[in-house]
């Protein structure tokens, strides 16, 4: 049995007591429902770096507490867990999905891997390309599942060669491993459905703010920026922290082709559901120019995904034994908790905005005229990077 370590405990206890206190001692922050919304917050935000319960679980406090204590009533709570956002991410996921389970972003990830070379440093670029490529569409976590068994197989060469791992060979696997790592991250950042932060940041702006951000409009910023970092942490690793030296690698192109081979030719699931990936990319490109040529269509990015979604549960690859890409039973490995957390991170968001204490932080900072922009942004970025490595970025972010 695995025990229920002590700092959990103790978070599990101090979170609803800190709300409790909060509510009882005489104080009033900006007013008594900002009061009571930051009692709330105090609680989540203590469960949330405890990791007392799920961190999904916590996200459901809002939907139970704020109309308890007459925060916002139920029917305002909820509508923040079925926010649009949502289901664009969730269509995300669905696409994922397909990909992973036809196999279809192994054979991506492979192909890259055989354009890049066998120099062993186009070998490391070549995996890190191919993660952060997967990352922008999937899930860090299965984009490096993918690639590091993979990756295993290029080290075992090396491994079992007459001389060993020599001090160069294992900078080569430490750069491989560690490149996959860092593009899985880098790469999740160039798309709106590549990593959970970046849907809950443009939810909250959508909600809160009414700024819309389109797919093609984030991967305008976000391509140039993942390419930047990528190229940055390439070079880092194989010519400055562990350059290996070692020049080509005959027989890495041998294990490519191998786990090509395994793959065999493309079939006619991974044929429908490239199609429909390709198809789903496409118009979220497009959307802009095809709702002026179609303006009855009204298209939002969330529209396409649901459809893209759908098209994987019905569109046929065998008609005759009723086969399709994806089988309602699929769904049972879509984290479906990150979706709650979203809605629980909005309306967290919704209840501080309406006790007035968005508004009021907004002022502080205005009011500090000595403050430029790029103080308060160089400010909060160096809390954020700090934050991080204490607490999870999903919920991080929701705080």
């Amino acid at each position: 049995m695995v025990s229920y370590p002590l700092p959990k405990k103790i978070g599990l206890l101090s979170g609803p007591l800190v709300c409790i206190l909060l509510n009882v001692l005489p104080l009033t922050l900006v007013n008594p429902e900002a009061h009571l919304v930051i009692s709330v917050a105090a609680w989540m935000i203590i469960w949330w770096i405890t990791e007392a319960v799920a961190i999904p679980v916590t996200a459901l406090l809002p939907l139970t507490i704020f109309p308890i204590l007459g925060i916002m009533d139920l029917k305002s709570v909820a509508v923040h867990y079925s926010n649009p956002i949502l289901y664009l991410f969730f269509g995300g996921f669905v696409i994922a999905l397909a990909l992973e389970k036809v196999q279809l972003h192994k054979r991506i990830a492979l192909s890259i891997l055989k354009l890049t070379g066998t120099h062993a440093d186009g070998i490391v670029l070549g995996f890190m390309l191919a993660t952060a490529l997967m990352s922008m569409w999937i899930s860090n976590t299965a984009s490096t599942v993918v690639m590091l068994p993979i990756a295993v197989s290029v080290i075992s060469l090396l491994m079992h060669d007459a001389d060993g791992l020599n001090p160069r060979e294992a900078n080569f696997s430490l750069t491989i491993m560690l490149g996959i790592a860092f593009a899985a991250n880098i790469g999740g950042m160039g798309t709106i459905v590549g990593t959970p932060p970046t849907v809950l940041a443009l939810g909250f702006l959508e909600s809160e703010y009414g700024i819309s951000i389109s797919f093609v409009q984030w991967m305008k910023m976000g391509i140039p920026f993942v390419a930047l970092m990528l190229a940055c942490c390439y070079f880092l690793l194989v010519k400055v922290f562990y350059p290996s030296g070692l020049g080509e690698i005959q027989s890495s192109a041998g294990t490519i082709d191998t786990e090509l081979a395994k793959l065999g030719p493309m079939k006619r699931g991974e044929i429908i559901v490239l199609l429909i990936f390709f198809c789903t990319a496409l118009t979220w490109i497009l959307r802009s120019q095809l709702n002026i040529w179609f303006p009855d269509l009204k298209l939002t990015d969330t529209t396409i995904a649901m459809v893209a979604a759908l098209s994987l549960f019905v569109v046929p690859i065998e008609w005759n034994s009723g086969t399709f890409p994806l089988d309602w039973q699929d769904t049972q490995r879509l984290p479906w908790g990150i979706l709650i957390l979203f809605g629980g991170g909005l309306a967290l968001a919704a209840g501080l905005s309406k006790a007035g204490l968005v508004d009021f932080i907004g002022q502080l900072i205005s009011s500090q005229q000595s403050w430029s922009v790029f103080i308060v942004g160089s400010v909060l970025i160096t809390l954020m990077l700090f934050m991080t490595e204490l607490i999870g970025n999903l919920a991080l972010v929701t705080i």
